[in-house]
């Protein structure tokens, strides 16, 4: 009774946010839950995510960016992902194979035949049964992340990672990537408008979730979307 939940969108649209919320109501219920990230989540892709948003005056060429957000996907795929629906639990992923699409694809101009073929060949056959897209104008998505408080890869002037310091006109693109993969797979994914308030946004989450999925969730209990409240 595993399910694979991916939080997708634009720079700033709250999926952080939304992921942990989500998590602490899985945890209330009691349920096997791990919650992860892309790049990332594994040795090997935790040092490839320092070498892929750490800012630098070297540019990688779209080819190579694509295919080392692959080898991180590969190892989380295999390390992580696999293993925890094998044994039932259930997995939360920021960000997984549709960034590639989205990001490579439909922002760097990487053929999208070659892209999916790559994510076919590298899931390690995980592909996520509910996919949330936190639909957000990138323009506003981009002012949320100036002002947080300055961290890892928000140093310097521009206090933004390689990624962020894209121009409009690429978050753009890569927003209007994330609708088309929606419209193409409605069965999967969600769009919910990322300006409401996080409160609406995780109650539209569950109920949609237990909507489709609620018959993955144990029969005697059902997930309370307010349960997450001590997160907010």
């Amino acid at each position: 009774m595993s399910l694979f939940i991916t939080f997708e969108g634009v720079e700033g649209s709250g999926k952080s946010t939304q992921i942990e919320m989500l998590h602490n109501t899985f945890v209330d219920m009691r349920l096997s839950v791990v919650k992860t990230r892309e790049p990332g989540g594994t040795a090997v892709g935790d040092r490839l995510r320092s070498l892929l948003l750490e800012p630098s005056s070297t540019p990688f060429s779209a080819q190579t960016e694509l295919l080392l957000y692959m080898a991180a996907r590969a190892q989380l795929a295999k390390e992580v992902i696999a293993p925890a629906l094998k044994s039932g639990t259930f997995v939360i992923s920021d960000r997984y194979m549709d960034s590639s699409v989205a990001y490579q694809g439909y922002g760097r101009g990487v053929d999208l035949r070659f892209v999916k073929h790559l994510n076919k060949s590298v899931s390690n056959g995980s592909i996520p049964d509910f996919t949330v897209l936190l639909d957000l104008d990138p323009e506003i998505g981009l002012a949320r992340i100036s002002s947080r408080p300055l961290g890892i890869f928000r140093s310097g002037l521009s206090g933004l990672d390689r990624v962020e310091s894209e121009s409009l006109q690429f978050h753009r693109r890569v927003r209007k990537g994330y609708l088309i993969l929606a419209k193409e797979n409605p069965e999967r994914f969600v769009v919910v408008n990322g300006r409401e308030s996080k409160e609406l946004i995780h109650k539209q989450i569950v109920h949609e979730l237990m909507r489709r999925h609620g018959g993955r969730f144990p029969a005697n209990g059902s997930v309370n979307p307010n349960s997450s409240e001590r997160s907010a």
